[in-house]
């Protein structure tokens, strides 16, 4: 007799992932290039090392559950790590449970890390940018290959809502990833995996259920001063009261029809961008002029951004005043921009430079 269904799903989910970390490991020449090894404490040759993100949650125990039960018969060490936000009280008594109940799966190795969460772009902002940062740091001392994420299809439904009430375009629609990377290495560009982007909520909770894990619900899931909260609780049941069942998987079909079209779009403005500079690098706002809206936007915000306007800082509104100076010059101004970039238009050309 074989596993339960749900559990049976998420190993699955897992196995391909893992799957694609060892081909994306055996297409690299040179094994000193592998994804965190340089400066770490992986020895030349070992086995590759998966991390996995745990909070102790039904959707990351699941994940380090069916994690330690396929790395092994695929050669490669499972480990884990739980980032200690710091946000509630005995906020470490429970990280050391969740290192206790990973360590009970056989990963290794297995840590707790604890971070300070800021304040910069609201608290869920700042908590994620705390963990990323953390996880970051372990995955390169350690010498991870990947590091699995629990992101299931209800939280890409939710991040599409948001991206969609922001008003932020095609990219926001697109929702997260299944592989992504960390800020700056070309190492990195593949370090984080989403195994549980087509599974459901419901079926990783049952999977836990059935294997016995003990889970944890961090009581800011419910707390309706976060705003993913309250969508989950509130929004999307209403959307499905209204709509019938479905929105979920309609919504994640969205994430992924958008990501593609954005993908696309984003590689033609960067073969595009070649055509409009000028001997001198410059921007020529006649040939600016000549490309379809999506394409000369992307076009800006690549060169906005490369003249040092952070990216998270730079907005849909920020881009649609310099496309102005293309399409409705009157002769206006400097625009100023996120990171103290300013654009401006000066004899047919567009100067984008940081001041």
């Amino acid at each position: 007799m074989g596993p339960h269904p749900a559990v049976a799903a998420i190993r699955l989910a897992v196995r391909r992932v893992l799957h694609d970390v060892l081909t994306d490991l055996t297409d690299v020449p040179d094994p000193t290039d592998r994804p965190g090894i340089p400066g770490s404490r992986t020895p030349r040759g070992a086995a590759p090392l998966v991390l996995v993100a745990c909070s102790g949650g039904a959707d990351s125990m699941a994940l380090a559950s069916a994690l330690a039960f396929e790395a092994p018969k695929l050669g490669i060490r499972a480990g884990g790590i739980t980032v200690d936000h710091g946000l509630q009280a005995g906020s470490d008594l429970r990280a050391a449970e969740v290192v206790t109940r990973m360590s009970a799966l056989r990963l290794d190795p297995v840590e707790s890390v604890a971070v300070r969460v800021g304040r910069d772009g609201g608290p869920e902002a700042a908590a994620r940018d705390a963990r990323y940062a953390a996880l970051d740091e372990a995955a390169d001392r350690l010498g991870a290959a990947a590091v699995l994420l629990g992101h299931t299809r209800d939280d890409q439904a939710e991040t599409v809502l948001l991206g969609l009430a922001r008003g932020s375009g095609i990219r926001s629609l697109s929702g997260m990833p299944e592989v992504s990377g960390g800020p700056g290495a070309r190492t990195r560009t593949r370090r984080y995996r989403r195994p549980f982007l087509h599974i459901d909520r419901q079926t990783a909770r049952k999977a836990c259920m059935v294997q016995s894990l003990p889970v944890w619900d961090d009581p800011h899931n419910i707390d309706p001063a976060y705003t993913r909260s309250r969508l989950r609780h509130e929004g999307l049941p209403a959307l499905e009261k209204a709509l019938g069942k479905g929105v979920v998987e309609a919504l994640a079909r969205t994430a992924q029809l958008s990501r593609d079209d954005a993908d696309a779009l984003d590689a033609w403005a960067a073969d595009a961008e070649r055509g409009v500079r000028d001997a001198d690098g410059r921007l020529e706002c006649a040939k600016l002029y000549a490309l379809p809206p999506a394409v000369r936007r992307r076009v800006l915000r690549r060169a906005v951004v490369a003249a040092g306007s952070p990216a998270g800082s730079l907005f849909a509104r920020h881009i649609e005043e310099v496309d102005r100076l293309i399409t409705g010059w009157r002769g206006q101004g400097a625009i100023n921009l996120p990171g103290r970039v300013e654009a401006q238009r000066q004899g047919g050309r567009l100067v984008i430079r940081q001041g």
